[in-house]
């Protein structure tokens, strides 16, 4: 699972990133408003943790932006403003949680399970299924047509955005950014040649599932009628 923290204080971002990384959350940072509005655009992550006091853009303008945008990955503010009218607003402006600084790192993990335990949110040990085939994200088994395979980490990931979003054209930066995180170099030929893994695997279960490259754009997982 991916979460996005919009922080302006690197120290801060730097420790809570690590923790977070230790319980299993893949994490990326941003250090101004304006950015992070720019990456909550690309819908790549599953929840965002917000400051209020950020340089370009403040964060409760960043999530009224946001939400007029129809973006609704959830939202937990992390900010020093905690004054009963501080909370009001933040939570008015369409965040789902409000946390105020110092905290405690076992609340903040806590409030960003009950939000992942809400009806429509992201359940990481959820087995995904399309079509003919089954995937579990813990295990990475690929299963279908009574044939069975392990994939790789990186395969994993790249599936998953699949069958995450079936039947949508998925552009070459999200899913650069989505599978290898956001300050990545990786090239765009690894991309490619995951997909040739990708295909290989879903041949190897027998399944009728389509990988389909949209020339110019990016790739399109679709179910074959």
């Amino acid at each position: 699972m991916k979460i996005l923290m919009i922080e302006d204080d690197r120290d801060l971002c730097e420790t809570v990133s690590f923790r977070l990384e230790q319980e299993g959350f893949d994490v990326d940072v941003c250090h101004d408003g304006e950015e992070g509005l720019y990456y909550m655009q690309e819908s790549i992550h599953d929840l965002v943790i917000l400051d209020r006091m950020l340089p370009h853009m403040d964060g409760v303008t960043l999530l009224r932006e946001a939400r007029s945008r129809q973006i609704k990955t959830p939202v937990i503010f992390l900010t020093a403003l905690g004054e009963l009218n501080d909370r009001v607003t933040g939570l008015n402006c369409g965040a789902d949680d409000y946390l105020v600084k110092p905290f405690a790192f076992e609340e903040l993990l806590a409030r960003i399970r009950c939000l992942l335990r809400r009806p429509g949110t992201y359940d990481a040990s959820h087995v995904l299924k399309l079509g003919d085939i089954s995937f579990d994200p813990d295990t990475r088994r690929l299963a279908g047509n009574g044939r069975e395979c392990t994939l790789s980490n990186r395969e994993g990931d790249l599936l998953e955005v699949f069958l995450r979003n079936p039947g949508q054209t998925l552009t070459r930066a999200l899913l650069l950014t989505r599978v290898w995180g956001l300050e990545s170099d990786v090239e765009e030929g690894n991309l490619d040649n995951y997909i040739h893994f990708l295909r290989r695997r879903l041949k190897t279960v027998g399944s009728s599932l389509v990988l389909k490259t949209v020339r110019g754009v990016g790739y399109q997982l679709e179910v074959l009628q």
